[in-house]
Order: C-alpha cells, then sequence, then structure tokens
C-alpha cells in the first residue's frame, strides 16, 4: 500500500484541503446515485502533521468539510461541538489515546469511526472495535481505498437512517434466543441487551436474515461495507470475532476458505 504522506502530492488534493485546526470549509457534494447534497463533516484525529495534512486535502477534494485535531483531548472536544457525519482516529496520540477517545465519544453520541493504526496487530483491532470504532485500517494506506472506506461508511448511515424513518412496524426477528429489532436497532440475547456497533448490527442481521446459510466474505464484504476489493476480507473477519466476544462464539459458525453462517440458537 503507498504512504499516506505521499498523497500530499496527488494533483486531486493539491491545495484542495482546509489549513488544518482552521475549522470546516462549507461545500457540497454529490453522495451515493450521483444526489448532490450538503457534504458529509469529516473529522480527522492525527497527531503526525504530514499523514493529517495529506488527509485532510484529500477528503476536501472529495467535497468533503474537514477539521483536523493533533491530540485525543482535542478530538473528543471537536467531537462535541461539531458532531461529524464520520471520524479518522489514530490509535496512538498524545494525551489520551485513540481507544480512550473512541469510549468517550461513543458514550456522547453514536457516529461512524474509522480508526488508524500503525501495527497490523489483530489484537489491537479487535480491541478498537470492541470499544466502538466501525472500521480500522493498517498504515501505511492507499488514500483511494481511505476515501473508499470513509464513502462506505457515510452510505451505511444513510442507509440506517432511511430503514429507520420506514421499518418502525417491522417487527423484531426472534431467531433462538437472539431478538433483533430492526426499527429500534437494539440486540438481546436471552433478555439481555447487548451493545453493537452500527456495522456489527447490519452484519448480524445479514447473517440471521439467512439462517444456516454460507455467506461469503466478499458478499459480506461488498453487501456490509459497500467495499468490493477482497483485500478487506480480514476487515470482515474482525468484526466476525467482534461479535462472537459479544454475542458468544456458537453463534457464528466458519466454514473454512468460504465465509460464516448463523447458527440459529436452541430456545
Amino acid at each position: 500500500m503507498a504512504d499516506p504522506r505521499a498523497a500530499s502530492a496527488s494533483p486531486t488534493g493539491a491545495g484542495a484541503g482546509p489549513v488544518p485546526g482552521r475549522g470546516p470549509v462549507p461545500t457540497t457534494a454529490p453522495l451515493a446515485g450521483g444526489t448532490p447534497q450538503q457534504a458529509a463533516t469529516v473529522l480527522v484525529v492525527e497527531d503526525e502533521p504530514a499523514i493529517a495534512t495529506a488527509i485532510a486535502q484529500r477528503l476536501s477534494a472529495e467535497g468533503w468539510r474537514v477539521e483536523v485535531a493533533r491530540d485525543g483531548l482535542s478530538g473528543v472536544d471537536a467531537a462535541t461541538r461539531l458532531r461529524p457525519d464520520v471520524i479518522v482516529l489514530d490509535v496512538m496520540l498524545p494525551g489520551i489515546d485513540g481507544l480512550e477517545v473512541t469510549r468517550r465519544i461513543q458514550a456522547e453520541q453514536p457516529v461512524p469511526i474509522l480508526m488508524l493504526t500503525a501495527r497490523d496487530d489483530e489484537t489491537d483491532m479487535l480491541i478498537g472495535l470492541g470499544v466502538g470504532a466501525d472500521d480500522y485500517m493498517t498504515k501505511p494506506f492507499s488514500m483511494r481505498e481511505l476515501v473508499a472506506r470513509i464513502k462506505a461508511l457515510l452510505r451505511r448511515v444513510d442507509r440506517a437512517t432511511q430503514a429507520a424513518s420506514t421499518a418502525p412496524t417491522d417487527p423484531p426477528m426472534t431467531v433462538g434466543d437472539v431478538t433483533i429489532d430492526k426499527a429500534q436497532r437494539r440486540v438481546y440475547r436471552a433478555g439481555e441487551e447487548v451493545h453493537l456497533t452500527p456495522t456489527e448490527f447490519e452484519l448480524l442481521v445479514m447473517l440471521a436474515s439467512s439462517p444456516k446459510t454460507v455467506l461469503t466474505r466478499e458478499r459480506l464484504l461488498a453487501e456490509v461495507w459497500d467495499w468490493a476489493d477482497a483485500s478487506g476480507t480480514r476487515t470482515v473477519d474482525s468484526h466476525i470475532k467482534a461479535l462472537r466476544r459479544k454475542l458468544g462464539a456458537d453463534l457464528i459458525r466458519t466454514v473454512h476458505g468460504v465465509g460464516y453462517a448463523f447458527e440459529p440458537p436452541a430456545g
């Protein structure tokens, strides 16, 4: 993957972004389907100046409003003030780290968080997903993939908003001792509520909607993440592990080399 620092010299990003720390740039941009709408607000929390500037310029070139925070506490304050549509968050930050930033932000407001990590360590990824991150990328990464991941997060938020406005009459889905309330976006197992991130919720709904049916990693990636590149299938694996930690290892069966199947529990 390309070093993100190289993106600062990209023709598509040059001169397009705000000066980090000076606030968002209002603009409009076409969202999924080409409909012009007010651009999303993206908060970037990154302490390395070269990377922060490159990301801000590239995302601004997409027509998004971008603001940069350079440490954890500033990131929490900026999230409270801006109410961003999505957050790009580095794990290693001065002050408080990205995991604590995620905990504090998600305690105040549900917002998609894409976590950046310098270490390709699955434990770190699972911890990040466990505290409320929706996706992660390992440095170095390509700006093209970063943009695609953010667009996917924004599309999922849009889908969830539309579903919430049109699905109040849908009865909860009950499979064994698992209840999935799509209207309220709540999940219960044996009567106890289980907190899932928006991505985990959509992944569970897709699996549970076709019990005992094996769904490939590629299909899950395409339909849940809107990301068709097979290089991202490890993201699926990590989210499955996060679901198992929260709901129990017995619910999702691994079919090696293929994908996963939801196994309805007894009861």
